[in-house]
């Protein structure tokens, strides 16, 4: 079997012909690291490239899915890092290069001919809500939580998943709030294919794995392909496009930097408290007076 430092991927030992993908750093949430775009990507063409797999479910270690960018150390650190580029003029095509490779690994879930659930527990925000919204199809327990809280400030999400497994009503709400919602809510919205009790999680997506995991696998490429194929023509790759661009847009404009510079100063959780509780967030030349602001104490405290 393959061996990776992020996940790990096998065929399941009750039915082989299902592959189970798990998401391996349950010490940090399973949050993302450089290393977890590239390994999603290899374990997917290693399930594309075994016959006997027909269906990949995609769960997460320890107590929730992944609970998205592993940021705290990089937003807190005064380092180079290509999502957040001191250096001056900021190369908005370096940043989109690196955030659009990033795009496209998790794509190979979306892409990949066999089909690929999303097992939900937990969390699955940020950018695991990337991960999760890659997979053709998604069972959440009923208390599990997705959503995109960096919208508020910091971030878009690059796949720009929202929109079309949403629809534009709800996917506004999601992106101009940046709220979280339940596996319940999720369901209900559609969302989800299914939301059960946690406890009944394991047994529900297994369920649903062994259904399809009994369909040829020349059809389930076919159908896949048709629905996509829907998705395509609708814009999901010019939107994916200008949701990346725009990524990199929302952490370097004034809104940006000033939370950028706030996690420096006080932290990473109290900037991100700020960000989610509905406080106003600094803009324009408010933005820019505080940054200046940090900026001088720490020249004065010597940082």
């Amino acid at each position: 079997m393959p061996r990776y430092t992020t996940l790990q991927i096998e065929a399941d030992a009750r039915n082989p012909r299902v592959a189970r993908l798990l998401l391996n750093r349950p010490e940090r949430l399973n949050a993302i690291n450089d290393e977890t775009p590239r390994e999603i990507r290899q374990a997917v063409e290693w399930a594309q490239d075994n016959p006997d797999i027909h269906v990949i479910v995609v769960e997460g270690a320890g107590k929730g899915f992944c609970g998205g960018y592993d940021l705290a150390y990089t937003a807190e650190q005064k380092i180079e890092h290509p999502c957040q580029q001191e250096k001056y003029p900021w190369d908005p095509m370096e940043d989109y290069a690196f955030m659009k490779r990033n795009t496209e690994d998790f794509m190979s879930l979306w892409r990949c001919s066999k089909p690929t659930i999303a097992k939900v527990h937990g969390a699955a925000v940020a950018g695991g809500s990337d991960i999760a919204l890659c997979c053709d199809l998604l069972v959440m327990a009923t208390n599990a939580r997705i959503g995109y809280m960096p919208t508020r400030v910091w971030g878009c999400p690059t796949t720009a998943m929202w929109a079309h497994r949403l629809g534009p009503l709800r996917a506004k709400q999601m992106m101009f709030t940046g709220d979280v919602i339940s596996g319940a809510q999720a369901a209900d919205w559609g969302l989800a294919n299914y939301a059960v009790d946690e406890a009944e999680l394991e047994a529900a997506t297994m369920r649903l794995a062994d259904r399809i995991a009994g369909v040829p696998r020349g059809h389930l490429a076919m159908h896949k392909l048709v629905v996509n194929q829907f998705m395509l023509n609708a814009g999901l790759e010019q939107g994916q496009m200008l949701a990346t661009v725009f990524d990199g847009i929302t952490r370097h404009n004034p809104e940006g930097l000033w939370f950028r510079r706030y996690a420096q100063a006080e932290g990473f959780k109290a900037a991100v408290q700020w960000r989610d509780s509905g406080r106003a967030i600094p803009e324009g030349d408010e933005a820019r007076a505080e940054i200046a602001r940090m900026e001088a104490a720490t020249r004065e405290a010597g940082g």
